[in-house]
């Protein structure tokens, strides 16, 4: 069931992408101010107690109803896993950012090329080369892809819709609370942020692991040894690392900023191994993202049948 309703989640978000930022987005981002609003006094312990409000309580509620209906309608225990997996990922929700960029760049268009990648990253680059408007779609892609496709489907294939569930909301909790810093937020914030960064310590790795066995194994194992402590945020270096080592191209390193001559160059170290990042590998990242997730459905059918045979 797990791996049927996977499958149909996807083919429905194909069909019909959702807009996860009028129907997800907005009324978690109101749900979180309601809770910053009320618990936030600078503390750990109260950003605690609204985390716990804002996921463990939703994420219980929607295993017990889960539990029950697949116990006593399973067919809606069935339909809710859908919806909820339907709800929480999301390949669409930034595979046109990549394909409209993708083109811009293939038809020479440099500034349409920026100005999407700049709606999609939330930050001007005004300045940005044709090469490094590629090499930061590619590691944007290769981080909407774990965030919006492959880790809610593993917490979904671990602990159903709840564990979808649980992913998708510590990650939003995550970018509005433990992203932030000053005195505004204080500590409250921190609790959501180790959170999230246990959450998703497996899925890191996992899609990591996928990115490795689809592409170039050994210098995305290299890669991912030598390179990921190196990136600022330990988890998404490893998986830009490993991606970067997959597809033989070179990520990381400074851009140009429409504010600053150039990024420091200690928070963007060079990732992976090859030649610079063009529209070609855009077009091989795509391969790689789909070939990634064929392999995770092939496993889900392996544990399927295993499970059925031994059943």
């Amino acid at each position: 069931m797990t791996l049927l309703s996977i499958i149909i989640a996807l083919i429905a978000e194909q069909l019909q992408a959702l807009s996860i930022q009028t129907a997800v987005r907005v009324p978690l981002t109101r749900m979180a101010d309601f809770l910053e609003g009320k618990f936030n006094d600078g503390s750990r312990s109260h950003g605690a107690i609204a985390w716990g409000l804002g996921v463990a309580l939703p994420v219980l509620a929607l295993a017990l109803v889960s539990v029950w209906l697949m116990l006593t309608q399973p067919l809606l225990g069935f339909l809710l896993g859908i919806g909820v997996l339907y709800l929480t990922m999301g390949f669409r929700q930034f595979s046109h950012f990549f394909t409209d960029i993708h083109l811009a760049l293939r038809q020479g268009e440099i500034e349409q090329a920026r100005h999407v990648l700049a709606e999609w990253r939330g930050r001007s680059g005004d300045r940005l080369t044709a090469s490094e408007v590629a090499r930061l779609a590619i590691e944007q892609a290769l981080l909407s892809s774990h965030r919006y496709v492959f880790a809610p489907l593993l917490w979904f294939a671990l602990l159903g819709p709840a564990g979808a569930l649980l992913y998708r909301l510590a990650q939003v909790l995550h970018e509005l609370w433990g992203e932030r810093g000053g005195a505004e937020i204080g500590e409250f914030g921190r609790f959501a942020r180790q959170a999230f960064e246990l959450i998703d310590w497996l899925p890191l790795r996992v899609t990591a692991a996928f990115f490795a066995i689809v592409g170039d194994f050994e210098d995305a194992v290299h890669c991912w040894r030598t390179q990921a402590d190196r990136w600022p945020n330990g988890g998404s270096g490893i998986l830009l690392a490993s991606g970067a080592g997959a597809l033989g191209v070179r990520l990381g390193m400074p851009v140009h900023d429409v504010i600053q001559e150039m990024d420091d160059a200690g928070d963007r170290p060079e990732l992976g191994l090859g030649e610079d990042a063009d529209p070609d590998f855009m077009q091989s990242t795509i391969g790689l993202v789909w070939r990634s997730l064929v392999l995770g459905l092939a496993v889900l059918a392996l544990v399927w049948v295993s499970g059925w045979v031994g059943g």
